[in-house]
């Protein structure tokens, strides 16, 4: 039993310093820069999280009752999916920064916890395959396993609720001042599409598809 709750410990910790990869601070901080409110965004963060932990759990699930495991070229288009999407909401991003329909901005601002849950999820889909190896590795019941994956995720929602609740804080500040903010916005929107192009072409070129 303490050697259970030493593994869920650390399953916490790897949760919280899983929430801190770049990947995953570039895609929050893209959509956090919407809100103007600390509360709503900190909640995209346990969103995020939400998405990323079912997605984890969900494959793991289906892989531990058909005794089977994720193919390579898949995990790798998973992985390369992330570099998409990274591109595609830097993107959106900056193409809104044209707009000035409030109304449509308000709109849309209902529809970001669905997507920041949805950004979760595509995170979780691309670690899945490294995460269930490292269950199966760790653990030895399935009762463990969603609990550790579940501890995992708990760790995973923490860090990100504080990662977004502290990047959230110049957009804030700052919200009255639109040119400032803009700018900030625009930072955030290129970091995700260079960053985004470097994920891609760094999977890429793990595969050998660029020499």
């Amino acid at each position: 039993m303490g050697n259970l709750f030493g593994v869920l410990g650390i399953g916490f910790l790897l949760g919280l310093k899983h929430a801190l990869e770049p990947d995953h601070i570039i895609a929050v901080s893209t959509i956090a820069s919407k809100h103007k409110s600390l509360f709503h965004s900190s909640l995209l963060g346990v969103f995020w999280g939400i998405g990323h932990t079912l997605t984890l759990l969900g494959v793991f699930l289906i892989l531990a009752i058909t005794k089977g495991s994720i193919p390579e070229k898949w995990g790798m288009a998973f992985e390369m999916s992330v570099g998409v999407m990274l591109v595609y909401l830097g993107i959106v991003s900056l193409r809104t920064l044209k707009r000035k329909d409030i109304k449509r901005e308000s709109k849309e601002s209902k529809q970001l916890f669905l997507k920041s849950m949805f950004i979760g999820q595509i995170h979780g889909l691309a670690g899945s395959a490294a995460m269930t190896l490292l269950v199966v590795s760790v653990v030895e019941s399935m009762k463990d396993a969603v609990l550790y994956i579940g501890i995992f995720g708990t760790g995973t929602i923490l860090g990100m609720l504080l990662f977004t609740f502290v990047v959230s804080l110049p957009f804030v500040f700052v919200g009255k001042i639109q040119r400032v903010e803009r700018v900030l916005t625009g930072i955030a929107s290129i970091i995700s599409i260079c960053y985004g192009i470097y994920y891609i072409y760094l999977m890429g070129y793990q595969e050998g598809l660029f020499i």
